[in-house]
């Protein structure tokens, strides 16, 4: 009977260590997509800031060049 007790309690041991991995990496995996979706959206919102500063230098260029017009 002890026999049986020390068996199911190294296995148990051991199964409580495999499944605590297991749920170690499915929150890693869960931190990684976060990051990525982090930095994804960083990179996005860069580039639309990109996109407004170069429709607002277009837009200012225009204007001076019409008041250059203007002025001749």
């Amino acid at each position: 009977m002890l026999g049986f007790l020390k068996v199911f309690g190294r296995f148990g041991a051991i199964i409580t260590l495999i499944m605590l991995v297991v749920t170690l990496l499915k929150q890693l995996v869960a931190l990684v997509g976060t990051l990525l979706f982090v930095i994804k959206l960083g990179i996005f919102l860069a580039f639309a800031g990109l996109v407004v500063l170069v429709v607002l230098t277009m837009l200012r260029a225009r204007n001076q060049r019409r008041r250059e017009m203007e002025e001749l």
